[in-house]
């Protein structure tokens, strides 16, 4: 449970949280609603659940997800029609607080489905609901203050149907302590899967702070890609001095389209950017002058140049095509690519030419644009 005071007022990481959450969840509907159009015969609805809802608005008066979210969808016609809301909250005065702010919401009566909110603990019972029935595409979202209740049986009940994503809240700090706890074993293994938290363990005896961070994102990584989400993309959220990690936004998904607009929106919220690549990560110490000697040793621009020569060498290949195998699990965006090979083609590294055989225009790189790496 939250504690009393964490909804006085909103932070700036909570700001941050709320604002990638609901942009993604209004690109995510309009390419949802777009596709149900073309095809009338199928569901006309589209999800959105929350299952650590909060009370819909902090006590300074800012409004938090869910609120977006709904005046969002009040706005727009096609989504108004279709936008069926689930939210929870165990906490009862939370749930009572979020459906009273709820119903205050201006126009809240258009929508066509009436916004339920829940007061249940998140854990089996919820996790065999879901695994039970065939859900509508549905972005789901879950922000637990600690880790009881998230796990990948739940994040997976979910993701299983078509047109479904899903962005939880890891909290590195609580999950870094519990992993050592003896107590909270079955909680850390509903997290990692049991083989991969006992290696975890093991692994982790020799790290250092950053090695030992690196290793238990990835390994949460790698198990989620287990569970057939091909698509998993951490956002890293540091303390008020920058020093340490407090927790990541972990977006999952199996289609590339939802893994490219979440990775163009965490790019936009990232804090800082080296060589125009986002460090996906919100950091209030950025906002600091930084050591130049520091900055200027990071060139990650040069490193996705190096890769590219090296890996696609005698290769020819479509400039989407090389973006799309290339960029997963990379923290590099579309306009990174095409920056590196406007470089590569006016040092003659590429040949370069569109498939009506035409050079690309000076100082652009198009999609469609084929590349052959001499």
């Amino acid at each position: 449970m939250k504690n009393n005071n964490f909804f006085n007022e909103q932070k700036e990481q909570s700001l941050v949280k709320s604002t990638i959450v609901s942009k993604y969840f209004d690109v995510w509907a309009n390419v949802i609603v777009s596709t149900q159009k073309r095809y009338p015969n199928h569901t006309q609805k589209i999800a959105y659940i929350d299952l650590f809802a909060g009370p819909g608005r902090y006590k300074d008066g800012t409004v938090s997800t869910p609120l977006k979210i709904l005046t969002n969808a009040i706005e727009k016609p096609d989504l108004s029609k279709r936008l069926v809301a689930i939210f929870n909250d165990k906490d009862e005065n939370n749930s009572q607080d979020l459906e009273k702010t709820i119903s205050e919401i201006d126009n809240i009566e258009t929508l066509e489905y009436e916004p339920t909110v829940w007061n249940q603990e998140v854990g089996e019972n919820i996790v065999a609901k879901f695994e039970k029935i065939s859900l509508i595409p549905t972005l789901f979202f879950v922000d637990p203050w600690g880790y009881k209740g998230l796990s990948l049986r739940l994040v997976n009940s979910v993701l299983k149907d078509w047109g479904c994503d899903a962005i939880f809240f890891f909290n590195y700090n609580r999950i870094n302590m519990g992993l050592n706890n003896d107590k909270v074993q079955k909680h850390m293994n509903a997290l990692f899967g049991d083989k991969r938290c006992e290696k975890l363990r093991e692994n982790l005896a020799d790290k250092n702070p950053f090695e030992r961070e690196m290793l238990i994102v990835e390994e949460l990584c790698q198990e989620l890609k287990q569970y057939g989400s091909r698509f998993v993309l951490p956002f890293r959220f540091k303390n008020v001095k920058g020093e340490r990690t407090s927790h990541h936004l972990i977006f999952v998904s199996k289609n590339f389209r939802g893994y490219e607009i979440m990775k163009d929106i965490m790019a936009r919220e990232s804090s800082h950017h080296d060589q125009g690549v986002p460090s996906f990560e919100y950091n209030p110490a950025d906002s600091l002058p930084r050591q130049t000697l520091l900055f200027q040793l990071s060139r990650p621009l040069d490193e996705l140049r190096d890769n590219l020569l090296s890996e696609y060498k005698g290769k020819t290949i479509k400039m989407v095509d090389l973006y799309e195998e290339h960029n997963v699990d990379t923290p590099y965006i579309k306009k990174n690519y095409k920056e590196v090979l406007k470089t590569l083609y006016e040092e003659d590294k590429i040949d370069a030419i569109s498939n009506k055989g035409k050079p690309p225009r000076k100082g652009t790189f198009g999609d469609e644009i084929f590349v052959t790496f001499k």
